[in-house]
């Protein structure tokens, strides 16, 4: 008998996996500025970036929409949603306290310097790439700051309830419609946060994290309007 190959052996993934391809990868996708609010999905396309079934993309997309990543109409199609300025608004009111909880976790959890460095470091590497980087490695080291904020701080279940996706999408929304100085003053907040947490200082990473969500207001109030969709 004839030997077969470990694909064979394994059979195709399970269709959560394949599904999960779906939504991840749209996520990474808006947070690499590969695709954009607002922007029309095409099924044929999609179905080839992703090697998927159409049936499997259209279970990915449901999922999205009931995130709120993105937006399905019955005749137009699916789209990459995006937010009028009450929404971030909402959505800031939601993310501040529980961005609160992960920094003030951290702070008390992280004895470990690595930790500390590496947190400092990344909070770096966002003040860079504000001052001209790419936009699409700064959502990504973003997003890579909170991960590892909550990481550090050890409660599972705030990486169940924080809203990350949704955030990457408002970011990804008004990311090249904010000035130079909005982006600096954005990334120095991650800065205090790091500052904070290294320093084992809850009450001061809290305090950070209202001052950080504090200027992101006042960056959304100042935004032009074609930075964000039609009210409802």
């Amino acid at each position: 008998m004839t030997a077969r190959t470990a694909e064979a052996d394994d059979g195709p993934p399970p269709e959560g996996d394949i599904i999960q391809r779906v939504t991840e990868g749209l996520i990474y996708c808006i947070r690499s500025g590969q695709m954009a609010p607002g922007q029309h999905l095409v099924e044929g396309d999609l179905t080839r970036r992703f090697g998927v079934s159409r049936g499997s993309l259209r279970e990915g997309l449901k999922q999205l929409s009931s995130i709120g990543i993105v937006k399905l109409t019955r005749f137009r199609g699916a789209f990459i949603a995006a937010l009028d300025r009450k929404s971030v608004h909402d959505l800031l009111d939601v993310l501040e306290p529980l961005c609160g909880l992960a920094a003030k976790l951290a702070a008390q959890e992280c004895r470990n310097d690595r930790d500390k460095a590496e947190l400092k470091r990344i909070a770096a590497e966002l003040g860079a790439i504000a001052d001209g980087g790419a936009r699409a490695n700064y959502l990504e080291n973003r997003r890579l700051f909170y991960d590892r904020l909550i990481e550090i701080g050890g409660n599972s279940e705030l990486g169940k309830v924080i809203p990350l996706a949704r955030t990457d999408l408002f970011r990804a929304q008004f990311e090249t419609a904010q000035t130079k100085d909005q982006r600096k003053r954005h990334a120095n907040g991650y800065a205090k946060i790091a500052e904070a947490v290294a320093e084992n200082d809850p009450a001061k990473a809290e305090r950070a994290v209202r001052k950080h969500f504090a200027a992101t207001r006042k960056t959304v109030e100042a935004l032009p309007g074609y930075a964000f969709a039609a009210s409802a």
